[in-house]
């Protein structure tokens, strides 16, 4: 798949067959996520990969405000940062865009394998911190789940797609300003 392809063909999935995800294919995400650009180099991020069911059912009462679909995933990934391995500018913690970059690498090659993914940010971070026992000096920034996709949507999954306007794109044209803003 060309990386354009990927970008365009990438969705939000919320259901997953009950398949396991290689773990080949789990490192190779992995390594694609680090290949990503960051602060001076200095690589914040951290990846806790969660496969026991037992875990992912914590996560996901933990944080189930708009995500009870979670518990169905076969894998979690959270990506957390080390923020003393980032910077600051402008008054903006840098370590929230070098992880940020990191998963979009990660949910990119995840698309061009054929799995799904779904960006999480609405969770609770300290009981995230206290189920995955990650020390305090660690943020956790987003997690994803990871699998195979269920094709078949639910009016919930229906629901939230017209919500969340999950398909609606604007245009480039429409967010772009050239040479100044006007």
């Amino acid at each position: 798949m060309e990386t354009l392809d990927a970008i365009k063909t990438r969705k939000s999935v919320r259901r997953f067959q009950d398949r396991p995800v290689e773990r080949e294919k789990m490192n190779a995400l992995l390594e694609a996520a680090v290949q990503a650009p960051s602060w001076t180099n200095k690589q914040c991020w951290r990846f806790i990969v969660v496969t026991e069911k037992e875990t992912i059912e914590k996560l996901t009462k933990a944080n189930s405000n708009f995500n009870s679909w979670l518990k169905d995933a076969p894998v979690v990934i959270v990506a957390c940062a080390d923020p003393k391995d980032s910077g600051e500018s402008n008054g903006m913690q840098y370590f929230m865009m070098d992880v940020s970059l990191a998963m979009h690498n990660l949910v990119l090659a995840a698309t061009d394998m054929g799995l799904g993914t779904c960006y999480i940010g609405a969770f609770d971070e300290k009981r995230t911190r206290e189920i995955l026992e990650i020390p305090e000096n660690i943020r956790v920034v987003a997690m994803t789940p990871l699998g195979y996709s269920l094709d078949k949507k639910t009016l919930g999954d229906k629901i939230t797609g017209a919500i969340f306007r999950s398909s609606i794109r604007r245009s480039a044209e429409e967010v772009t300003h050239w040479e100044r803003w006007e």
